[in-house]
């Protein structure tokens, strides 16, 4: 394994006796799982639109996040800024031009370290090269073998130890252990359980004479709790991945900021994690002894709403990067040999064509994965194509929210229950209503909402059988849906093992129509009224 990477570290020789050492305090600033959220998001957390600015109600963004970070380093004595992984994917600042506007922006933020998330593998290790090759700061990661990839076996390094006033830190970065199944890391890079990686690096900083390590985890709160409880030696454990929102204040948290878990050493260790898409900026301040355990951290996400303004000049940078957006907007990716019906009136009340592509495209995504089922809201298709040639614009146009594939198990009585969500108010064309693939099912709209599933059966090789509500089933959607959106309580509440982090939808969709060839819409009766 590559030895850490060592930054700025100054060496005191003199055969004077130190004096006495003073508790050390600094305070972490930190975002995790960003997704090129480079422009302000909406509360959904997509595009924030004309009408959303206006009102006052966008969030984030790099122009808004890079102000307050200035503001909270000019009032704070000593603190350093980093990163829990995944700043790939999720908006056309990443499709565009992949890690390298992300890395100009966080160079531009200020960063100092930043673990790899398994969106970073997306493209394979040579982008992920590339956008090493163009940050001002380490990128880490220890519980992966790169020695066999030539793109990152001399760069891409377990930790690195930096000098923030006058002592210095260990920084130690992890991924998920199935970032293989999640990315595209190609064969030469393996993955590995975190504990026993983080434990084996932790023991080499702590020879080394490091006292104070911070591990960058972009491996999930629930694990992150494990893996506190589990390896001795953490002083801190900054999250990602699982895109929680920890506070204090907030009756919408998951935990409190940070969590505290008993380490396997006697000690106490801080857990932290930040949401995501740069809604809010992580601040947690953190306190150790002359011995260099932690005696205190106490913090709060802090909101990147429209009190912060945005830098000017940085925001002029980024609109002259999205000027590229246009030329992807009018690209020909695909072509329809007729209309397909994405119609409000058509996809929020039955089966549509629209709906029947996004569904298929999605389930066609995850297959391989063991997913059987795919339910779309039918409020999240805006539009139709015509007839011809279809462009990247008209498939944005559709799908225009930045939503992400989501993938979760579920029980076949909570899949009846998220239909009967679907056609509890469909006479008032509520976008709810659920588009499907891999299953088909019929609904009588005079029973009364919450009543009015009557069939549903499930598409088993060229057979239909019927949904069994004591079977577990893998099942697709988007990420707002999959967080409860549109009333889908069930799949926020009941999910099993969800991860809401997949591809973009309309790049599955757009890959979906190339794959196909000419698209000749259609339905199928995949969903039957019966009033």
């Amino acid at each position: 394994m590559a030895r850490p990477v060592l930054i700025a570290t100054v060496l005191v020789l003199g055969a004077v006796a130190a004096p006495a050492r003073a508790d050390y305090s600094l305070t972490i600033l930190h975002t995790n799982d960003f997704h090129s959220r480079v422009e302000p998001i909406n509360k959904y957390d997509s595009a924030c639109g004309e009408k959303d600015a206006a009102e006052g109600a966008c969030f984030g963004g790099s122009a808004r996040l890079v102000t307050a970070i200035r503001a909270r380093r000019a009032a704070l004595a000593n603190s350093i800024l980093v990163d829990g992984g995944d700043q790939f994917q999720g908006s056309l600042f990443y499709t565009t031009y992949k890690g390298r506007a992300a890395a100009e922006l966080m160079n531009a933020l200020g960063y100092e370290a930043m673990t790899v998330g398994n969106h970073e593998f997306d493209d394979g290790p040579e982008i992920l090269r590339d956008f090493m090759a163009a940050v001002e700061f380490p990128v880490l990661l220890a519980n992966a073998d790169v020695s066999a990839e030539p793109a990152l076996a001399d760069v891409l390094h377990p930790s690195a130890v930096i000098e923030k006033a006058g002592q210095r830190i260990g920084l130690i970065g992890l991924t998920p252990a199935d970032t293989a199944e999640l990315a595209a890391p190609g064969p030469n890079v393996t993955f590995s359980d975190p504990i026993p990686a983080l434990s084996a690096e932790v023991a080499r900083l702590t020879a080394d004479g490091i006292d104070k390590i911070i591990v960058l985890s972009h491996s999930g709160y629930r694990r992150d709790l494990e893996i506190a409880a589990a390896v001795p030696g953490v002083d801190v454990i900054v999250g990602g991945h699982s895109n929680t929102f920890l506070s204090n204040t907030s009756n919408k948290a998951d935990g409190p900021y940070p969590t505290w878990v008993d380490g396997p050493d006697g000690t106490r260790v801080p857990v932290v994690q930040a949401y995501a898409y740069g809604k809010f900026l992580g601040e947690l301040a953190v306190t150790w002894d002359d011995a260099g355990r932690v005696v205190s951290a106490e913090g709060e996400p802090i909101l990147m709403d429209g009190q912060i303004a945005e830098d000017a000049p940085l925001k002029a940078r980024i609109a002259e990067l999205a000027m590229a957006f246009d030329e992807i907007r009018n690209k020909v990716v695909a072509e329809t040999a007729a209309p397909i019906d994405g119609e409000r009136d058509t996809c929020r009340a039955a089966e549509c064509q629209m709906g029947n592509l996004v569904a298929d495209a999605m389930l066609d995504r995850v297959k391989g994965q063991g997913i059987q089922i795919a339910i779309a809201n039918g409020g999240g298709l805006r539009a139709s194509i015509e007839a011809g040639p279809i462009t990247m614009g008209e498939i944005m146009t559709v799908l225009p929210f930045q939503n992400t594939l989501s993938t979760f198990a579920l029980t076949g009585a909570d899949v009846i229950a998220a239909l009967e969500n679907g056609v509890s108010q469909v006479e008032d064309g509520a976008g709810r209503f659920p588009q499907v693939a891999g299953m088909r099912y019929s609904f009588q709209r005079s029973a009364p909402p919450g009543a009015r599933i009557r069939t549903v059966e499930l598409r088993e090789g060229d057979a239909w059988v019927p949904l069994d509500p004591a079977r577990t089933y893998g099942v697709v959607s988007n990420d707002y849906v999959r967080r409860g959106g549109d009333g889908y309580a069930v799949f926020a509440e009941r999910a099993i093992d969800a991860y809401d982090y997949g591809p973009a939808l309309d790049l599955v969709v757009a890959e979906f129509l190339i794959a196909g060839g000419p698209y000749q819409p259609y339905i199928d009766g995949r969903i039957t009224p019966l009033d």
